[in-house]
């Protein structure tokens, strides 16, 4: 067993009889017992289908109690969950499972009604406590050529996880994490959020994602707290969970506090539970909070905000502001891990210039799962974002090398979204950029040259809506739309989407939008 599985074991072994996780959908808590039952469950499935260590199990569901669970029966025999966004669209999930050599592909219901297969996959449910109905399809092709053998116990450097990042190329890079990685980054996330046993966190956020699965989840999993688990988050209901589980703290992104400022039916809910609440903090990170809403929120709900730092490839955290000595405007300081500045070919580690972020530590990726070396420069990873580090050693954001858009935690590759739209028919030409967007952060924008100009642009602009709701994940469907005659373009024919940018900025600050 590596430190990941055997702690976990015994946190569900010292809450045996104790109510430990609750789905909130089924609005039901799980007790250590019930939870042990469910892992040992999965486990023995997994090895009856002949699963072996070094398995990757491509993995789509929607929040509930049964993903924790199903993780650590994955990490128990040394098989790796690749977790993607339970919005992915059916046709983009069969051409992942196609693409790799996965051995199982674990889907929601919606997904698993569409699923056909019948020459490699072949279908499986299994009944937990935790989920009534889990579709599991068997990939043949790899397991039935195999012949039962004694489990290979994992190894603290085995792969664990794999979860997708956004490129530049459009084609997402497959990050992977071990199980020692994941272990050092759930511990730097105890001490620097001062989690305990009596600590109870409220999942919002997908569990698909890093904040969710290893901030939220498994740091709360390895320190003995509770955790409620969300199918996803929804403002009217926020307060209500919060008192009725006790909840001591949450991890959300700015959108998340933005929707609480802004909604009139929560606030009144809040106002009405106020005393029977006892947040501690709440977590935001992925995008900058801007300060005055920050400072609304710890008014409004008298309760902290932290602003930090993560990654996907550093596990989660990198950066937080600390409990005692906060600077509003920063992501905090280095939390488990080295963070410098690179700033004209040289590395920068105090009161340093503007340049690019870099990172090492215990949790950092050192290559992606497809090597990338132009990502990493004498062991640090160049993160493409940009900032500075203070005299105090503060971490300050203040944008991206790169061409991703962040919306609303998501992070989205232009030219993904940009090679999707492309196989409408009316699409001549199409760029994809992020507007700036006081809820999400970023807009994701569509802006078209099109091959049916003579065509109202409100039936063609419902057409590129209608057909990205089918082909693209929901946080990468572009919310506006715009049509240009032309693009701005560099002497080798490269759009130049800052250009872009700015002019759609101008001609929409002139036509008043």
């Amino acid at each position: 067993m590596t430190k990941l599985t055997e702690q976990s074991t015994d946190q569900l072994i010292k809450s045996y009889e104790r109510p430990m996780i609750k789905d909130e959908h089924l609005k039901e808590w799980f007790s250590g017992k019930q939870l042990i039952k469910d892992v040992a469950v999965l486990r023995q499935y997994f090895i009856n289908l002949r699963i072996q260590k070094g398995d990757v199990v491509l993995v789509c569901l929607d929040n509930s109690a049964a993903y924790p669970v199903l993780m650590q029966a994955l990490w128990e025999i040394g098989a790796i969950g690749h977790l993607v966004a339970a919005t992915t669209p059916l046709a983009q999930l069969q051409a992942d499972f196609n693409e790799h050599d996965y051995a199982l592909l674990i889907a929601k219901d919606e997904l698993a009604k569409g699923i056909v297969n019948d020459v490699v996959l072949e279908r499986t449910t299994v009944r937990l406590h935790t989920a009534s109905n889990l579709a599991v399809f068997v990939n043949s092709a790899i397991t039935n050529n195999r012949s039962f053998e004694s489990l290979v116990a994992p190894q603290e450097d085995d792969l664990a996880l794999i979860l997708n990042t956004s490129g530049t190329t459009g084609k997402p890079k497959r990050v992977g994490l071990t199980h020692q990685q994941l272990f050092n980054a759930a511990e730097h996330n105890i001490t620097s959020h001062r989690l305990t046993s009596a600590d109870t966190t409220m999942v919002v956020m997908p569990l698909s994602h890093i904040n969710a699965q290893v901030i939220a989840c498994l740091s709360t999993r390895l320190s003995g707290g509770k955790m409620v688990i969300t199918k996803k988050f929804s403002a009217s209901h926020f307060w209500q969970q919060i008192s009725d589980n006790g909840v001591t703290w949450v991890s959300a992104v700015p959108t998340i506090v933005s929707i609480l400022l802004m909604n009139e039916q929560s606030k009144m809910i809040y106002t009405q539970l106020r005393d029977t609440i006892n947040l501690r903090f709440i977590r935001s990170a992925s995008f900058s909070l801007p300060e005055n809403k920050l400072l609304d929120f710890e008014q409004q709900f008298h309760t902290r905000v932290l602003e930090g730092y993560g990654m996907t490839e550093t596990a989660g955290q990198n950066t937080l502001n600390p409990f005692d000595a906060p600077k509003v405007g920063s992501v905090g300081k280095a939390v488990g891990t080295q963070v410098a500045i690179l700033v004209d070919d040289q590395v920068q580690t105090s009161d340093t210039q503007f340049g690019e972020i870099m990172l090492r530590g215990d949790h950092v990726i050192t290559d992606y799962v497809d090597s990338h070396p132009d990502s990493f420069r004498d062991g640090w990873l160049l993160t493409g974002d940009l900032g500075y580090l203070d005299k105090d050693n503060y971490l300050f954001i203040k944008g991206r090398s790169r061409d991703m858009i962040n919306h609303g935690g998501e992070k989205v590759a232009p030219a993904q979204v940009e090679s999707v739209l492309s196989q409408l028919n009316l699409v001549k030409d199409v760029a994809v950029i992020g507007l700036p967007n006081e809820l999400y952060g970023e807009a994701v924008v569509a802006v078209i040259i099109s091959n049916t100009p003579t065509v109202n642009e409100f039936t063609q602009m419902k057409a590129v809506v209608n057909f990205a709701k089918t082909n693209l994940a929901s946080f990468e469907r572009p919310t506006q739309v715009y049509f240009v005659d032309e693009f701005p373009r560099n002497q080798t024919g490269k759009v130049l989407r800052n250009d872009l940018k700015q002019q759609l900025l101008q001609s929409l600050v002139g036509e008043g939008a």
